[in-house]
């Protein structure tokens, strides 16, 4: 049984939850999210609360462990996505860059992001629907209502340019921790 698909989902004020066959809707104040429910997990909308069950009955024949496993964490995985829609449309997702390097430096425009991080030329990100951008000193914020969104962007944004083991410059998320690793010692020799 997953302990997190237990969980009944409370829909707060000003969102409202539908349920067309199998595709859930959330609309809430910052915008409209869907969710394709897995078949095996039964989704109900009672009052103000949105319940998941599996389904662990099968076509005449009786399920192996390694497939009630399985149902069992899609169970959990459809109620956390469905946690994570109404955050999104209440609330919304944000994640934080930060750049360090000699000459770095981040432009945001109406077309999204230039960047120009150590090439010989500027490296441009464009505008996604969904998601904004703001930069302000060495800070790039990436902001939406999808969680997943907001992370594979920021997770691409990163990949431009991924700190240096050596010195730290690069563009990493805010508040990483780099691990350095120490340079070439020189040596002396004695005769």
């Amino acid at each position: 049984m997953s302990r997190v698909g237990k969980k009944p989902i409370i829909i707060p004020a000003g969102v409202k939850a539908d349920l067309k066959e199998k595709k859930l809707l959330i609309a809430g104040p910052k915008g409209e999210l869907s969710f394709e429910v897995p078949e095996k997990i039964n989704i109900e909308i009672k009052e103000d609360k949105i319940l998941f069950s599996p389904n662990f009955e099968a076509e005449g024949r009786k399920l192996t462990p390694g497939q009630k496993k399985k149902i069992n964490a899609l169970w959990g995985l459809a109620r956390n996505l469905t946690a994570n829609l109404i955050q999104g449309v209440v609330k919304g997702y944000e994640k934080a860059l930060e750049f360090e390097g000699l000459g770095y430096k981040v432009q945001a425009e109406k077309g999204g992001l230039v960047l120009y991080v150590g090439f010989s030329h500027a490296l441009r990100v464009d505008k996604i629907p969904g998601i904004d951008f703001s930069v302000e000193k060495n800070v790039i914020r990436i902001a939406g209502i999808d969680k997943q969104l907001v992370g594979q962007t920021a997770s691409k944004i990163r990949k431009l340019r991924i700190p240096d083991a050596y010195k730290g410059k690069g563009i990493r998320y805010f508040g990483e921790i780099l691990k350095k690793k120490a340079g070439k010692k020189a040596t002396t020799t004695t005769k």
